[in-house]
Parts: C-alpha cells; sequence; structure tokens
C-alpha cells in the first residue's frame, strides 16, 4: 500500500455526504499526510439563494485557514476566483492556489508527493509541487452537468488526463471517453462501506425518530436531491400509490424545488442526516430507490448508494443506467411510471432481492480493495514484489 507520502488532494466538498473521495482519502491517511484542497472553481455560481449561501460557507472556510479535521488529513480553502470563463481569473487562480498550496506545504509535508484530483481543471497546477505521480480520478461526466461550461470543461479535462500518470474512471462510459487521452486507463467501479452499511441486517439498530411517525410500507432514497433526480417519477408513483411513503434524506438545491412536492402527503423530506445514521434508515425501509433521469450525466454514473442499499441487505428498485444494469439481478430496473410501480410491488412482496445474502455479496466490493485495484495500475512492481 501506498505509504509515507503527502497527498495532494483537489477535491470539492470536504464537509459534504461522503462519495468516493472521502473513502479513499480516509484510507490513504491511515499511512499517509492527505492535504485536500477543498477546490470549487469549476462552475461559476449563479444569483440563487442555495449559490449565495454556499459561497458564504465557502468564504468562512477561507478564513479559518488550515485546518485538520481528522489524523494525518489537513483540509485547505483556496481563495480561488469560480470564474472559470474567465482568462484573467483563471490566470489568477493559478498563482493564487499554487502560492496557498505550497505554504500549506511547508507545514505538513512528509516524504515524497502524489497528486490525486477528482476535479478536472487543475492540469496547471501540476508540476509545481515536485510530485512524483499524478492521479485523475474521473467519477463523473462532469461537462455534462449544469451550469459548467461543457467545451472548457472538455479542454480542461484532456490537459489533466494527458499529463497524468494513471486515469481512474468509475463507469464504462467514462474509461472509454477518457483512455484515447490517456493509454493509462483505468476501470474501477466505485466501492462501498461494507461494515457500515452491513450493520442494518447484522444488528437490531433502533427506528430513528423522525422515521416512527411514518407508516410503512417506507420507500427509501439518500443522497444529493439535485436536478439529476427524477422527482416528477416519484411524484407519479406517490399519487397513484397513497398507501406508500417515499423517505428522502438529503439535502436539495435550486435545481430542485421542492416546495410543490411537499405537498404530497406521502412524500416525505427529512433533510440530510449524519452518516453513522444511515444504516439504521436503512433497517426500517423497505425498499431503496435510484429514481434518477436518464440523460447524458447519468449515462456515465455508477450510483455509490447501489451498493450502500445492497450492503443493507435492501431490494432495490431503479431507473436503467448502463452501471445499474450490471446488477439486474439483484436488483428491479423499470423505465417507466408503471415498471417502477412494478418493482416496488415485487420489492414489498418478495424479499429474494434483499436481506443478508444480497448484503454478504457486497462483502468484496470494499473501498479498501478498490484502493489496492488503483495502487496496483499505478505501481506495478508493487504487486510483483506482494507490497500490496
Amino acid at each position: 500500500m501506498i505509504s509515507g507520502k503527502t497527498i495532494l488532494c483537489f477535491a470539492s466538498g470536504y464537509d459534504a455526504p461522503p462519495t468516493s473521495k472521502h473513502h479513499v482519502m480516509r484510507l490513504l491517511a491511515e499511512k499517509n499526510v492527505v492535504l485536500w484542497i477543498n477546490y470549487h472553481a469549476s462552475r461559476a455560481p449563479s444569483a440563487s439563494s442555495s449559490d449565495l449561501l454556499y459561497m458564504a460557507r465557502k468564504l468562512k472556510q477561507v478564513a479559518a485557514g488550515l485546518k485538520n479535521p481528522r489524523k494525518n488529513l489537513y483540509v485547505l480553502t483556496p481563495l480561488v476566483v469560480p470564474l472559470p470563463g474567465s482568462p484573467l481569473a483563471r490566470r489568477l487562480n493559478r498563482h493564487l492556489l499554487i502560492g496557498q498550496i505550497r505554504t500549506a506545504l511547508t507545514r505538513v509535508r512528509k516524504g515524497s508527493t502524489h497528486i490525486w484530483s477528482f476535479t478536472p481543471d487543475v492540469a496547471y497546477a501540476l508540476g509545481h509541487f515536485r510530485e512524483e505521480k499524478a492521479v485523475y480520478y474521473c467519477v463523473d461526466d462532469h461537462a455534462a452537468f449544469s451550469g459548467y461550461d461543457k467545451a472548457q470543461v472538455l479542454k480542461d479535462e484532456e490537459a489533466l488526463c494527458r499529463r497524468s500518470d494513471l486515469v481512474v474512471t468509475t463507469s464504462m462510459a467514462l474509461q472509454k471517453a477518457k483512455a484515447p487521452w490517456n493509454p493509462n486507463t483505468i476501470l474501477v467501479p466505485h466501492g462501498v462501506d461494507y461494515e457500515h452499511f452491513s450493520r442494518a441486517v447484522k444488528e437490531d439498530l433502533p427506528c430513528p425518530e423522525d422515521l416512527r411517525g411514518i407508516p410503512k410500507p417506507r420507500l427509501g432514497f439518500f443522497g444529493l436531491i439535485r436536478d439529476w433526480v427524477n422527482l416528477e417519477l416519484m411524484v407519479q408513483v406517490a399519487q397513484n400509490r397513497p398507501d406508500w411513503h417515499f423517505v428522502l434524506i438529503g439535502d436539495a438545491d435550486s435545481s430542485a424545488d421542492l416546495s410543490m412536492h411537499r405537498r404530497i402527503p406521502n412524500l416525505h423530506f427529512l433533510g440530510r442526516r449524519p452518516y453513522e445514521t444511515l444504516p439504521a434508515y436503512c433497517r426500517h425501509f423497505d425498499a431503496g430507490l435510484i429514481p434518477f433521469k436518464v440523460n447524458e450525466l447519468t449515462h456515465a454514473v455508477n450510483p455509490i448508494k447501489l451498493r450502500e442499499y445492497l450492503a443493507a441487505g435492501l431490494p432495490v428498485v431503479s431507473t436503467p443506467m448502463p452501471e445499474v444494469a450490471l446488477y439486474e439481478h439483484l436488483i428491479y430496473i423499470a423505465g417507466s411510471v408503471a415498471d417502477f410501480e412494478t418493482g416496488i410491488e415485487k420489492c414489498l412482496h418478495g424479499r429474494e432481492r434483499g436481506g443478508s445474502k444480497v448484503s454478504a455479496s457486497m462483502a468484496n466490493e470494499t473501498w479498501m480493495q478498490k484502493l489496492q485495484q488503483i495502487e496496483e495500475a499505478l505501481d506495478p512492481e508493487s504487486r510483483k514484489l506482494g507490497l500490496t
């Protein structure tokens, strides 16, 4: 395993609910120093209330300086100008960012440096920190996100791929798209925090207080509620089946207006809940839902929540996406409102696609195993020597 290095991680949202970047960096911090650059210049902000609040939080984090939230892991929120389409702002950000990182490295650097980027637009930073390896960890089709300059993102992403020692992709679509830019592009699907989510089937976890007053059957979703979530699908099914209760955990931004949806009595929006509590919610859900829209963005998505639901022993209904289709022997895939209803019916009346057996099928999909695949690709000699 990689050890004794300083891992310079470019990624947004350190304070967001855990995703691949959080899990991977947490593991790397066990034997390395991780400096997480809380990067936030990939998208120009709008005048929406959610973006204004986001900017206020970022400015507060900038003012707080270098933080040390856990052993060997430091977080720096740099002062940058979030105007990716402006050549002047990009030049200014280059100087601002590199200077701030160099200052932070004088305090935390131990051993040689690796760069791992989860954001596509930092190629300009490579070569300024005497790094011995650079990894681009691509988890999304960034150019397909709302509010992003598609042409600029693709230009930046190509530059980063070409300058990286390894490109890690989490879906078949992403691997196909990035491989022409770097022959050392590998597919490593997302992992799962198996020990955490399998508690839902292994332990008698009490029902969370805010769930107790919601009747069964409870059909659960957790994650960001954004414009890629098909809320209209949820509304149609909820209205067709008023005896079913849909529980959505996660915060929403201006791209997903919930004002009308909150009026539907069997749609319950609980807001964001601590990651530590999710297994308890899973234990008291009757099914896990992935109601994503089917579009350019989700074509390349590999939902982490799929493996989390399965590790928790939940039967799952999902809209059709290429990566989800690989698990059709374990879940129900639904391409229409009627199919979604049918899938839920099957979840509720037949538990063959849920329970401890399904949970056990995720035991070999852990984040540690995914990290080992990446390390072997980054340093093939370590595998020959038996170091991973």
